[in-house]
């Protein structure tokens, strides 16, 4: 990789560290404060969300009427979300060690925090809980495959590719063979060094 791109890529991972930093800290500053993992809100806000609370059956009259009829369809993926979740957690737990990775922290990604939001239903924080763990789940399993990626197969692909993993853009230049066999230990080392600093 040439310098200029380690340059970008180091810039890129600096501002979205600082962007990152500055949405929490607005957020906590006008709204709340969290202590430990809950999370408080200044009295007035709270009885402020209290009244904008609907209860269960004005939300019903109001809630559109596909979105009813799709419920089943939408939460019937829980059965796959949890299944793929099972495979994914035991095969980190089992081979990582083996590799010398750095297991992926559930907590990271999957968090449950939206129920503690007074102005939402008991439906609505159904809902809520129910994206939360699918979304995080999703993302967990990413960080869990772009690791084995990186260690098995840290090459870019030759097509340009939507969405890729935060690891991609370190990996290998598509074709370059002499790299590869080169820098491939050297980058299983590296994991394994970071998996080192985790214990």
């Amino acid at each position: 990789m040439n310098e200029r791109i380690e340059a970008l890529l180091s810039q890129i991972n600096h501002l979205e560290d600082e962007l990152r930093t500055a949405l929490s800290e607005q957020q906590s500053s006008i709204y709340f404060q969290i202590k430990g993992k809950r999370v408080e809100f200044e009295k007035s806000v709270k009885q402020a969300h209290r009244k904008l609370k609907k209860n269960f059956f004005s939300w019903l009259v109001t809630n559109r009427p596909q979105n009813l009829i799709t419920g089943p369809i939408i939460y019937s993926m829980i059965i796959p979300l949890v299944i793929t979740d099972l495979f994914v957690t035991f095969y980190q737990l089992t081979c990582f060690p083996i590799y010398g990775i750095k297991k992926v922290k559930r907590g990271d990604y999957i968090i449950f925090d939206r129920h503690q939001l007074s102005y939402l239903n008991f439906i609505e924080i159904f809902h809520c809980t129910y994206c939360a763990y699918g979304n995080g789940m999703i993302a967990y399993v990413s960080e869990i495959i772009a690791r084995t990626e990186q260690y098995f197969c840290p090459i870019k692909h030759a097509r340009k590719i939507l969405g890729t993993h935060s690891r991609y853009a370190q990996f290998l230049a598509f074709g370059d063979a002499q790299s590869y066999e080169k820098k491939l230990e050297t980058i299983r080392q590296a994991m394994n060094k970071e998996a080192t600093n985790e214990q």
